[in-house]
């Protein structure tokens, strides 16, 4: 099978992380449950992790990553942890359902106001809308780093200096460029960081995490067993432990510990350039074909800045379709639909069709992408 579906999970993962995981089941206890070796193995190798994701993404202080199971939860412990009756949050269309359901129910439960930045035709943010919808009210702004959709990078920085010159806090939802494109919180002046494990930083499935900046208070998502202050009512109040009731993914923590190791050892800059090379690779084989539409910002200056995903439509045949005839057909694993991203969708007037997407990796291959490259020609050709 040729997988080019690696903006929904990697479906190759570096040796090193799929070795760690297994012997993880050899050694591994219950991190902070206990004095035995075991547990006190889990509770080391947990920490390490913790201190690699800090260095990573240059969080300050180590006790401020939290690990979760994915960046759905991520923006679940953020979101409702923070956001109070009566506020107003400024988001926008490109985001998934992951920040769109949770601010929709505010909005239901608790009165919450949302304001939607909207996009251009090739996907781009209408920054100059932003300032705009900043109210008394406004606490929060809420964005991607990176569309699903389309690739597109958004420009933090810029955003992040209008969310501070106004005093908002400005949390980014890292799913796509994680792994991908450097991030560094403290230069790009992020104050919340939602990453995933299992997408381009190659980990597990079943981890991700948040990065706070050291100002940040927010109340517990969950609560319950955390190893420490068992006679107490109430979640202990210190990070990470406030955020992180019940067992941790400790197998998972080890694979996406390794995975770190390798995106450090090969370099992330690398490795975005490797992807991009195939992604522009399949851009240009097929950009120029009559009845293929492409969705997104490819221009010459702004195509080497993007994350790895080219998503398209043949003609007006449902994306479905499409994506099943590559994978009977073609042995092409790609992704069809609306993406969980039902505003941008609309915005681009695909609600109905959806599109298809192919998303690449540092383990695809130049052949791979060649083969792709020729069944959209057959495909489209087909439908004549």
């Amino acid at each position: 099978m040729i997988y080019l579906d690696n903006a929904a999970t990697t479906l190759i993962k570096p040796k090193c992380v799929i070795e760690s995981v297994l012997n993880a089941f050899s050694y591994m206890g219950n991190s902070g449950r206990g004095v035995h070796n075991s547990t006190l193995k889990a509770s080391e190798t947990i920490y390490s992790c913790r201190e690699k994701i800090a260095k990573f993404f240059n969080v300050s202080d180590v006790s401020r990553v939290i690990f979760t199971s994915n960046i759905t939860e991520s923006l679940n412990v953020v979101i409702n942890g923070l956001i109070d009756s009566g506020d107003h949050v400024i988001t926008t269309c490109m985001e998934h359902n992951s920040v769109l359901r949770p601010l929709y129910r505010l909005e239901k439960e608790k009165n919450v106001e949302i304001s939607f930045i909207k996009i251009d035709k090739n996907g781009n943010l209408l920054y100059d809308e932003i300032e705009k919808s900043i109210k008394d009210n406004t606490r929060y702004i809420i964005t991607t780093f990176a569309s699903n959709v389309t690739g597109n990078v958004v420009d933090v920085k810029k955003i992040s200096d209008i969310a501070h010159k106004h005093n908002l806090i400005y949390i980014v939802d890292a799913a796509q460029a994680a792994g991908s494109i450097p991030i560094d919180i403290e230069s790009l002046s992020i104050d919340i960081l939602c990453f995933t494990g299992h997408k381009g930083l190659f980990g597990p499935q079943g981890t991700g995490g948040i990065c706070f900046k050291n100002n940040i208070q927010i109340r517990p998502f969950k609560v319950g067993g955390s190893g420490v202050k068992t006679f107490s009512k109430e979640q202990p109040n210190n990070f990470p432990t406030l955020l992180e009731a019940g067992t941790l993914n400790g197998h998972g923590i080890v694979g996406l510990s390794s995975a770190i190791d390798f995106i450090n050892e090969i370099g992330i800059v690398n490795i975005h350039k490797k992807e991009v090379e195939l992604m522009k690779r399949f851009y240009y084989g097929i950009n120029n074909i009559d009845g293929i539409k492409i969705y997104g910002e490819f221009s010459k200056d702004y195509i080497d800045e993007r994350v790895a995903i080219v998503t398209l439509n043949i003609k007006n045949v449902d994306s479905g379709e499409v994506s099943m005839v590559l994978q009977d057909k073609y042995d092409i694993a790609t992704r069809s639909g609306a993406h969980c991203a039902p505003l941008l969708h609309e915005s681009f007037g695909t609600k109905e069709q959806g599109a298809v997407r192919f998303s690449f990796s540092y383990f695809n291959t130049i052949e791979e992408v060649d083969v792709a490259i020729e069944a959209i020609k057959s495909i489209n050709s087909s439908y004549e």
